[in-house]
């Protein structure tokens, strides 16, 4: 389930859930998004968790938050238009804040001071 988008070897790169709680501008280690609308999952962290992967990270959709999701949630979901959810295959791990200047989320609402990673 979801090798496709996250093949065993990312598992390595990622800190284990709650090992980056405090840190103000956490590493984006992987992104994951939608072809056919304007969602993007912004990961800094994961575990394996039963049979399956559970992350965080900042979502980017129809609100912009930190939060936990799993690797079986987004092997499920589908865009408008029918397609999966895709990894940025082009995507280079940066900080948090240069992540989303780079990615141009100029309205992404996130204050550092009150950046909690690991808990939502």
């Amino acid at each position: 389930m979801g090798a496709r988008i996250f093949p065993d070897h990312l598992c390595l790169i990622l800190p284990p859930l709650g090992s980056q709680e405090g840190i103000s501008n956490p590493i984006v280690r992987i992104k994951f998004f939608t072809r056919d609308a304007d969602w993007a999952w912004y990961v800094t962290e994961g575990s394996p968790e039963d049979d399956d992967f559970l992350f965080f990270g900042f979502v980017f959709g129809f609100e912009q938050e930190w939060g936990n999701f799993s690797l079986s949630e987004l092997a499920e979901l589908r865009g408008p238009f029918g397609f999966p959810i895709e990894r940025d295959l082009l995507f280079q791990p940066d900080s948090f804040s240069r992540t989303m200047a780079r990615e141009n989320r100029s309205n992404t609402t996130w204050t550092a001071g009150n950046l909690q990673i690991g808990s939502c």
